[in-house]
């Protein structure tokens, strides 16, 4: 079975799409990068008769459409180590000839107040504390990493060398491909319309039939709110629209610059080919609205007029719009549920979820068979909206 990257997304060949089995080990819902990364590191530690289901095509939602940046500068330490694990799986993957599309050119996080500033430089400390390589920046030193910038609107800055972008849809391929050549099955096209946990199984009502699951791993994004309803888990996720624009290609490259990021105003740009891709987190009524709009373009150019001039009332030929699913303090969901410990869910990444994806494949596998992992999962429970201990929210969200 090949997957290729193609639109975005990783279809399945459908003269050879997979029957709905009557029972499985564990049933993951959600074929993104969190479905697909479980679902490899499950088979890979023995787990039998693991299945996938996906909706769409694996890949078509949140995975399809994010900004690809890959990186370990956060502001919270389960953040930092779940990006800094993640990254070490993409170079591992390129270092073994897969082409993820992976551009480590640096993060590069602006700062024009004097509290945006001491802020960022208490998380580049702990960021450092953790084994990550960024560090404080002057507004010339920012300029040098990236001439597009007016470094008389900065104060200063963080960068972080080893992070950049990859291809999402790239890397769901590769995961699909491992995953499958191990044995499991992935089914899309396949709506849940039901979950429904008795003393035998969780029974996944599907469009396609019914699979009774002994284990199943809610990993749908921005939809997962409703599924855990379905079985009594308060997963709280608002879906809300990011979208993104293409410059024109030009004659030759520009100049090769950071994955930048201006924290006053979420303004975000980085290469894409011989154009930009230019962003801006902007508010937005949350729901799920994914068709694309120009509603963005005049306060992305409001704030390139003041920290990028030349990015400014640039033409557009291309452009895209996705979901953030954001949770209330932009940190993930990941975890069992301690009143049924059938049901796993990992989900709510609030906008980082591409560049976590490797690693939180692996804490999923660690949390079903029950055994210690590289990071405690507990700070991550969903149960911290529901009055157990809270966490600070993350800081550096685009």
């Amino acid at each position: 079975m090949k997957y290729e990257y193609l639109d975005n997304c990783v279809p399945l060949q459908p003269e050879i799409a997979t029957p709905l089995p009557a029972e499985a080990e564990v049933v993951i819902i959600g074929g993104g990068i969190m479905g697909i990364c479980a679902a490899y590191e499950l088979a890979a530690a023995g787990v039998k008769n693991v299945v996938v289901i996906e909706r769409d095509e694996l890949g078509s939602g949140s995975s399809a459409k994010p900004l690809g940046g890959v990186r370990a500068t956060f502001s919270d330490p389960g953040n930092i180590v779940l990006g800094r694990r993640s990254l070490d799986t993409f170079e591992r993957l390129t270092q073994e000839g897969h082409d993820i599309g992976l551009k480590q050119v640096g993060y590069l996080f602006l700062c024009r107040t004097d509290s945006e500033l001491a802020a960022v430089e208490s998380s580049t400390r702990v960021q450092n504390s953790l084994g990550c390589n960024s560090r404080m920046i002057s507004p010339s030193e920012a300029f040098e990493l990236n001439p597009f910038l007016n470094a008389d609107a900065l104060v200063g800055g963080s960068f972080s060398p080893r992070d950049g972008y990859a291809q999402p849809s790239k890397v769901v391929a590769v995961y699909a491909q491992a995953a499958t050549e191990l044995g499991v099955r992935v089914l899309e096209h396949t709506e849940v319309v039901g979950l429904e946990a008795d003393a035998d199984s969780v029974n996944v009502h599907t469009n396609r039939g019914t699979c009774r699951a002994a284990h199943i791993v809610i990993a749908a994004g921005a939809w997962s709110t409703r599924l855990g309803e379905m079985v009594g888990v308060h997963l709280p996720i608002e879906p809300v629209r990011r979208q993104i624009g293409f410059t024109p290609q030009a004659a030759g490259p520009h100049p090769i610059v950071p994955f930048t990021l201006d924290l006053s105003t979420t303004l975000y740009f980085h290469n894409h080919r011989n154009g930009m891709l230019l962003g801006i987190s902007n508010e937005e009524q949350p729901g799920f609205q994914r068709s694309f709009s120009y509603n963005w373009v005049d306060e992305f150019n409001a704030a390139a007029e003041i920290i990028a001039p030349t990015l400014a009332h640039q033409p557009l030929e291309a452009g895209w719009a996705g979901l953030y699913e954001n949770t209330p303090d932009h940190n993930a969901m990941i975890g069992r549920d301690p009143r049924d410990p059938r049901i796993l869910y990992a989900t709510g990444f609030s906008g980082h979820g591409f560049l976590q994806g490797p690693a939180v494949g692996e804490l999923i596998r660690d949390i079903y068979l029950e055994r210690e992992s590289f990071l405690d999962p507990s700070s991550f429970s969903a149960g911290r909206f529901a009055g157990e201990e809270a966490r600070l929210a993350e800081l550096h969200i685009i």
